[in-house]
């Protein structure tokens, strides 16, 4: 298989799948962490590497190496792989989507950008989403006239913080999350509850419905229920590994122990919350976007410059949320008829934003 985003939570976690299940790596795509892509090309002996600076190339131990967007489509295109994880981070994971599907490739996707900027121009035959919480809903499907889904959320960094402290926290305060350690892109998008929103954009290309809401649950525990016509409901409980939904993706069925499963008596108990605008406030406009998915690429463009700048402390934690929701109100009329016209919308936020 090829692995885009190898040195990631994600990637790491999909090169212990395959050596689990002794799968062959044949292309390996990180971005900056060389140290850790060393002993992974060590490993795992890919055919290709491809990094994103050119300036690191003489760092890496492999003889193929390359760099840019650029070499990552063109190793998708000449690799024999039949499989493309792909867990790039942000926009930049399009175009390495597109271009398996065109090559037909089976897909495991991680990269949540791709179908919430262009999910209407995404095949999705061959995909596969790397998400605990779509593998939730995924998993707990039944023949059953269902009523609505429902997938959770951790509640991020700040979810007992008080209210009148979060204009004013720090980068380092952003990037505690509570119940695990993750990318900092994704860590402050889970702080926003920009991460649950796009993720319930994913669900509605997935699974074909706009029946959709998240709750917290703090223990990140349960990651999705299916609410049934008849007033049932189920929930896909695990601890929380992205191991599973991984061999799932790559594999189609697994029937070894992947996970330690879950204790509920050491549990003890669970803890639900609602989420609340005021220190969530773009779930204001959850229900607007859920009707207008086309949104995905403005709310997108608009968060990737915003989380940017808070990083480089231009801005305030609040900010962020301030920024995509005055995008989603100026750019409301857009209606992408065509994949160019995505990478148009999304050059023209950045660029309104960018400044």
């Amino acid at each position: 298989m090829i692995v885009l985003g190898s040195t990631g939570s994600i990637g790491v976690n999909t090169l212990n799948i395959a050596r689990k299940f002794k799968l062959n790596v044949e292309v390996l795509v990180a971005g900056t962490n060389i140290e850790l892509l060393n002993k992974q090309i060590e490993e795992f002996k890919p055919k290709k590497v491809v990094i994103s600076r050119k300036e690191d190339i003489h760092k890496v131990n492999h003889t193929n190496v390359s760099f840019g967007e650029d070499s990552i489509l063109k190793a998708i295109e000449e690799s024999e792989a039949k499989t493309v994880v792909n867990a790039l981070v942000g926009f930049l994971g399009l175009r390495p989507t597109l271009k398996a599907i065109e090559c037909k490739k089976k897909i495991a996707l991680a990269n949540k950008e791709s179908l919430v900027v262009a999910g209407k121009f995404i095949d999705q035959t061959k995909l596969s989403p790397i998400d605990s919480e779509h593998f939730a809903l995924w998993y707990l499907l039944q023949d059953k006239k269902i009523s609505s889904m429902t997938i959770t959320a951790s509640g991020g960094s700040f979810r007992d913080y008080p209210l009148e402290k979060l204009k004013d926290v720090s980068i380092k305060e952003a990037l505690n999350h509570p119940n695990w350690s993750m990318g900092n892109k994704i860590t402050i998008d889970s702080a926003t509850m920009t991460n649950k929103m796009f993720e319930l954009m994913e669900a509605a290309w997935l699974f074909d419905t706009r029946k959709l809401d998240a709750i917290i649950e703090t223990k990140s525990l349960i990651h999705g229920l299916v609410n049934f016509e008849d007033g049932s409901s189920t929930a896909h409980i695990a601890n929380a590994s992205m191991q599973l939904p991984i061999a799932y993706a790559i594999l189609g069925r697994c029937d070894e122990q992947v996970l330690k499963p879950v204790d509920l008596l050491k549990v003890g108990s669970l803890e639900f919350r609602q989420i609340d605008k005021q220190r969530y406030p773009i779930w204001e406009v959850k229900d607007a976007i859920l009707e207008n998915l086309d949104l995905g690429v403005v709310l997108n463009a608009a968060n990737e410059v915003a989380v940017s700048k808070f990083l480089n402390s231009q801005i305030g934690f609040l900010d962020v949320s301030k920024i995509s929701l005055d995008a989603l109100e100026k750019f409301s009329s857009v209606k992408p008829n065509s994949i160019d016209d995505i990478f148009e919308i999304d050059k023209e936020v950045r660029s309104y934003y960018d400044s």
